[in-house]
């Protein structure tokens, strides 16, 4: 059958076509002879209960210095799309919420959305790990300056080692601290990570391995790609996010990186997340992100894998 694809995502001006994994699904599609609509987020909206968008019809070529076109432009009911991949990056504002609600109603009338609006909603990036605590080093969510410093002091005397702490609603890598109880900053940085007591912070145990890479495993409807990209911190630096400058290196899952995607694999093709990259540091689950998550590109590179290939079958799958 023909099958017409929405993408809402960011600005296509403005992506990396050598990293960005939304133009790597757009690659995969067009391939599969399938009509391509792009759209952004402002350009959604409601007509009474329809859910409707500005929408650009668009080819795509793997060509840096040329890699879209906009065939044609028009105003469409989201229905009459099969499939839309909300591929938007974060913050997780209002206006992102706003977004699910507009694509739930394309959902309820039979579009398939990847990933589904509700689960986008009722998963934080950074709380989802709280559902798999067998997969963690210890960890703790306050916005509490006194608690945060109690887990900083405990996690030193136990286990000797320090804590990173981060904002619930951050990404690439901002602002994330590695703190000790003897930091002479450990005050301010409560302070202005929790932006004095009024944000939710994720305090975790760090993980020395973090020197080895922060390895991040894609998963296409709860199965696990085999291979991971181990991004590497630079020099001096604890973030191996490559947006904080971290080098990508290939690596093959262990048998605890399966195990983990195990435990999470099930969870993730329950609430309809056909797409989700986690990160493991070491032998522990950190993060679980279902936003908009990249590496396809780097990972496809390597290991001459076809990752977006792969998801556009599995969603084709689900449209039958």
């Amino acid at each position: 059958m023909s099958i017409k694809i929405g993408v809402v995502m960011d600005p296509l001006s403005s992506i990396n076509i050598k990293k960005d994994s939304s133009f790597a699904m757009m690659l995969a599609a067009q391939k599969l002879g399938w009509e391509i609509h792009t759209i952004y987020q402002s350009d959604l909206y409601t007509d009474n209960e329809k859910a409707r968008a500005h929408s650009r019809i668009t080819r795509v070529e793997d060509n840096p210095e040329h890699w879209f076109d906009f065939i044609s432009q028009q105003d469409i009911d989201l229905s009459a799309l099969d499939v839309i991949l909300m591929r938007k990056d974060p913050p997780f504002d209002i206006e992102y919420i706003a977004s699910t609600y507009i694509l739930q109603l394309a959902e309820q009338l039979g579009t398939l959305i990847v990933n589904r609006p509700a689960s986008l909603r009722d998963n934080n990036e950074k709380m989802f790990i709280t559902q798999f605590p067998q997969c963690c080093t210890p960890f703790m969510v306050s916005r509490s300056k006194s608690r945060l410093r109690d887990f900083v002091i405990q996690r030193f005397q136990q286990e000797q080692q320090d804590v990173i702490l981060k904002p619930l609603d951050g990404m690439g890598g901002a602002s994330i601290y590695r703190v000790n109880p003897q930091d002479p900053n450990l005050s301010v940085i409560l302070e202005t990570v929790s932006e004095e007591e009024t944000r939710m912070v994720m305090a975790q145990q760090f993980i020395p391995e973090i020197s080895q890479g922060d390895k991040r495993v894609l998963l296409i409807d709860g199965e696990a790609v085999p291979y991971a990209l181990a991004r590497v911190p630079a020099s001096g630096e604890t973030r191996g996010n490559l947006a904080a400058g971290g080098t990508g290196i290939g690596v093959e899952l262990s048998e605890r990186d399966q195990w983990i995607c195990q435990q999470v694999g099930p969870a993730l093709k329950q609430q309809g997340i056909l797409f989700a990259g986690i990160d493991i540091i070491g032998d522990y689950l950190t993060e679980i992100n279902i936003t908009s998550p990249t590496c396809i590109r780097e990972l496809d590179q390597i290991y001459s894998l076809d990752i977006a290939g792969d998801l556009m079958r599995c969603i084709e799958q689900h449209l039958k």
